[in-house]
């Protein structure tokens, strides 16, 4: 284990204690600037009254210290910032540490979220959840990343798409900068970033009628300034623009209730895409060469603008309608349509770009995903990418091993399943290694089909559709029994099998909440079902007389195993897979290790 990350920990090491260093000299500086202005507060309060006290009268010495402390407030917040880009680096490496180190578990972000009880495996294989895959992979830091993620983790791909992904990933694997940098932006992006709000706006009908109002308003407007003028410095008769403020007046008043809503929503978006840009603006600046990568930048271009360019524009209008909640514009707003016609531009802004903004999400989410499993490649060198084959089923294995259990603890086996051999029925007793080999047969399936390596020396495989039935729980709430949950998941299974991609199948002590007659009866019928439609997969029991399944089926299914030894006079196991039938049982020797007389 320590060879394996010898690299990836070198190099998350050295960054964090720089960090770390440049931390405690911002720190420094951020306290003595505050301690700074602070004073400095203090003193601009007080200096007024000292001129007042000495010189009877108040002058323009008194705007110094003001002017000062205005300056002072403005490196203090650039230094406050800094700090917090700085941690938020500082985390992106400590989490990284931590999954080198095997103390990521219930550290991360579990995708709970995601879990759907009617998936056919996703709970069988602790996909999501404390410990889960998920959180082992995830270091999205906004929700369309994480969403990405478990979709791809949910979703079988075509093996184009995973290449594709593989490919990606590859380029990224040791671009640890840009992975940290897309990091600490989408972090921001996250607090403050309502997608699902952001993509309604972009898509909603104006909230104010267009047409003749957009010409009317400016016209208006200047025709106000020019009566305003000449009444102000050429004495023109009053009336004229007393008529034009009545107008106008009368104008604002139509349309005052739908542009209050309108500035307010426009101020928000462009809050939210202000800190999207920072993460656009990340992968802009970016060159790549996969055809994925090169794929997501070209559909962020695909409006003819860059999105960190037009959100600037954006900006650019949200400052002026921020600048009208100042006491002197709110005055002449009604009579010259100042809002009013930032919303307009906003509104254009919004027609053009505002269809683009699903897009720039979802291309941050998957760009997120794709970092994601870059991060997971760079952090596991000495896992494969896998292979994918045309001629399906296929799973062709060696020392394939759980991705969860830490390397120096976790046994590889070698498994093939393909169009000579479909079933295997293992047996062996407790605790020798039968569930967790499912598992990782499973948890590795799911990742191959979503573009991340895999534990294992090599692993060619054709597409699968992963079903599980290991951990299928009962509903209290519900009222439905463990056994009749599980049967339900073994339609869903025997259903998936009418699909155009091959099944494959990891039932763990299949139908063990009936009696063993209607046990052995239930699964011979279901597992030479699964067969003759084509699916291929494994079946662990304790119960020896399922053994007898493979003599009924033929070539197509064997039976293996799993054992134990004694060591002076413990139980201890190898968890190998050997061929066979099992020959032990330690249900006994186990009761009786903890005190039961048995």
């Amino acid at each position: 284990m320590e060879n394996e990350t010898a690299v990836p920990r070198a190099e998350y090491s050295r960054r964090l204690a720089e960090l770390s260093a440049e931390h405690a000299k911002l720190q420094h500086r951020e306290r003595r600037v505050g301690y700074f202005q602070l004073a400095l507060a203090v003193f601009t309060v007080a200096w007024p009254i000292v001129r007042m006290s000495h010189f009877s009268r108040v002058d323009l010495l008194i705007l110094l210290p003001v002017s000062v402390f205005v300056t002072v407030a403005a490196v203090h917040g650039r230094l406050q910032r800094a700090v917090a880009t700085n941690s938020r680096s500082i985390l992106f490496y400590k989490m990284g540490l931590a999954r080198l180190d095997g103390s990521w578990a219930g550290a991360g972000v579990t995708g709970e979220r995601f879990l759907e009880p009617s998936h056919p495996c996703a709970r069988d294989l602790d996909i999501f959840g404390r410990g889960s895959i998920f959180e082992l992979l995830c270091t999205a830091r906004t929700r369309a990343g994480e969403e990405s993620l478990a979709r791809w983790l949910l979703e079988d791909a075509p093996p184009d798409e995973i290449r594709a992904r593989q490919t990606a990933a590859i380029e990224l694997r040791d671009r640890v900068a840009f992975r940290e940098s897309l990091f600490i932006t989408g972090e921001e992006l996250e607090l403050g970033v309502r997608p699902t709000h952001l993509i309604e706006w972009g898509e909603a009908e104006a909230i104010l009628p267009g047409g003749m109002i957009r010409i009317a308003a400016p016209v208006l407007a200047a025709v106000w300034i020019g009566n305003f003028l000449a009444w102000f410095f050429l004495h023109t008769p009053g009336f004229l623009l007393l008529a034009s403020t009545v107008i106008n007046l009368l104008f604002s008043y139509r349309f005052r209730p739908g542009l209050d809503q309108a500035v307010h929503a426009a101020e928000e978006a462009g809050h939210d895409l202000s800190l999207l840009s920072q993460v656009l603006a990340v992968f802009e600046q970016e060159n790549f060469t996969s055809p994925r990568l090169l794929q997501l930048q070209a559909q962020l271009r695909r409006p003819g603008t860059l999105p960190s360019r037009a959100i600037a524009r954006l900006n650019r209008v949200v400052v002026c309608l921020e600048s009208a909640h100042h006491q002197w514009v709110r005055i002449v707003d009604p009579v010259i349509f100042y809002r009013l016609q930032f919303v307009f531009a906003a509104e254009n802004w919004r027609r053009r770009f505002g269809p683009s903004l699903r897009q720039w999400l979802a291309s941050v989410g998957e760009l997120e995903a794709l970092a994601a499993l870059a991060g997971y490649t760079y952090e596991h060198p000495e896992d494969v990418f896998p292979e994918f084959v045309d001629r399906a089923p296929c799973f062709e294995a060696v020392a394939l091993a759980h991705p969860l259990i830490p390397r120096d603890r976790a046994v590889g086996n070698d498994l093939c399943l393909d169009g000579n051999l479909h079933l295997m029925i293992v047996s062996g007793p407790n605790m020798a290694g039968k569930s967790t080999f499912l598992r990782g047969i499973g948890v590795n399936t799911v990742l191959a089909q979503s573009g991340a390596p895999v534990r294992a020396a090599s692993l060619r495989l054709s597409p699968l559709a992963v079903t599980a039935s290991i951990c299928v729980l009962d509903s209290l709430e519900g009222g439905i029994s463990r056994f009749y949950a599980e049967i339900h998941r073994l339609k869903q299974i025997m259903d998936l099998t009418r699909g155009p991609v091959p099944v494959l199948f990891l039932l763990d002590e299949l139908l063990s909440g009936t009696n063993s007659h209607d046990r052995l009866i239930g699964t011979r019928s279901i597992v030479t079902s699964l067969v003759e439609r084509g699916a291929v997969g494994l079946v662990t029991t304790h119960d020896l007389a399922l053994t007898a399944i493979p003599e009924g089926i033929g070539a197509r299914a064997v039976n293996c195993h799993f054992e134990d030894h004694l060591e002076d006079g413990q139980l201890c196991f190898d968890y190998k897979l050997y061929p066979g039938v099992v020959q032990t049982s330690n249900a006994l020797p186990l009761m009786r290790s903890i005190g039961l007389e048995v």
